[in-house]
């Protein structure tokens, strides 16, 4: 199905991120992907895809210094440059892979390690000032106001334009955006991860940030892309080790995507842009500033995301998908303990 001239082609929509910073396309990129976590990737494909993606609007582009040790920032660098004044360029600290089992990550707020990182991104991305850093988790054995404490000095120091948070509950975000304000909080929200709208999504609201929903498309299983990841994808492809994918898990939740495809035949859409515009559309249920940032390498596939923008649901369509969060089986990460969930 040719989607990329599915609906109009108006413009993209924009958001302001955060109470005061710049407006930016209501999707964003993630540019994971394009160099780590799902197996193989044609480098001069992904450029293309950048260059793609700011052409139909996109403006908000996420990496960090996780993502391949480094090697997702110096991969966007040149684009970067190219770009400087039109795009909003997001990155991270805090998340590492453990060196003996990369299944498993490590968190470190080290005051010193923090003042260490914000250099290092600078430097790989070449560029004099990060326009959102974000605290990409959160180590409990160090307050979260020294936390941001420490980011707020990169603000002033001019290194840093807005702060952001991801994988926080309310009351941690509360208490982060006491010390200074918090533009943006990022965590997984899809139609198979909502257990954020219960305290974190109020809570970015009423202290006016935006939602930057991470995986929207359930890592491209709502898609209907693979149907086990096991037998699917190929062998260093990180979602091999995600509960929710493998075995009787991938299998059940399988079955729960027959209400999404249902739609998209009625639309004569994908399964993918009927999961994004959900997401979408939840800027309009909460009352709050949403962007979503699905990940991928590939033009076709930004040109398929970004036209969701304009996909609106309606009622009777919302409540076909209100269920299927609710009956997914297995766990988002196979070791939750360094997402948000057991601190809520």
């Amino acid at each position: 199905m040719n989607t990329s001239n599915a609906f109009s082609t108006t413009p993209m929509a924009t958001t302001r991120l955060g109470a005061d910073g710049p407006e930016v396309g209501v999707q964003g990129l993630g540019c994971m992907g394009m160099s780590f976590a799902y197996g193989p990737t044609d480098a001069d494909e992904a450029r293309a895809t950048l260059e793609r993606a700011l052409e139909l609007g996109v403006t908000l582009y996420d990496t960090a210094d996780a993502y391949g040790d480094g090697e997702n920032e110096k991969f966007l660098a040149p684009f970067v440059a190219a770009h400087r004044d039109e795009i909003t360029i997001a990155t991270k600290f805090a998340l590492g892979i453990d060196p003996v089992d990369n299944t498993k990550r490590i968190i470190n707020n080290d005051p010193a390690y923090i003042r260490t990182c914000i250099d290092d991104s600078l430097s790989r991305l070449d560029v004099d000032v990060i326009d959102l850093y974000y605290m990409h988790r959160r180590d409990v054995n160090i307050p979260i106001e020294e936390t941001v404490g420490v980011m707020a000095e990169l603000v002033a120091a001019g290194k840093v334009k807005q702060l952001g948070l991801s994988e926080v509950t309310a009351g941690e975000l509360r208490a982060a955006h006491a010390v200074h304000p918090i533009a943006a909080v990022q965590s997984e929200w899809s139609l198979f991860s909502r257990d954020i709208e219960k305290g974190v999504v109020p809570a970015v609201a009423e202290l006016g940030a935006t939602l930057v929903a991470y995986s929207p498309l359930g890592r491209g299983f709502l898609t209907g892309s693979f149907a086990s990841a096991e037998k699917d994808l190929t062998e260093g492809d990180f979602r091999r080790h995600h509960p929710r994918f493998n075995g009787d898990n991938a299998e059940a939740n399988g079955a729960l995507l027959e209400p999404i495809r249902e739609i998209a035949r009625a639309r004569g859409v994908t399964p993918g842009q009927v999961a994004l515009a959900w997401v979408q559309q939840q800027a309009r249920v909460h009352g709050l500033s949403v962007v979503p940032i699905p990940g991928t390498r590939k033009r076709t596939r930004v040109e398929e995301n970004t036209s969701a923008t304009r996909l609106v649901l309606g009622a009777d369509e919302l409540a076909l998908l209100e269920p299927i969060a609710g009956q997914v089986a297995g766990g988002r990460y196979a070791d939750m303990s360094f997402t948000s969930a057991g601190r809520e």
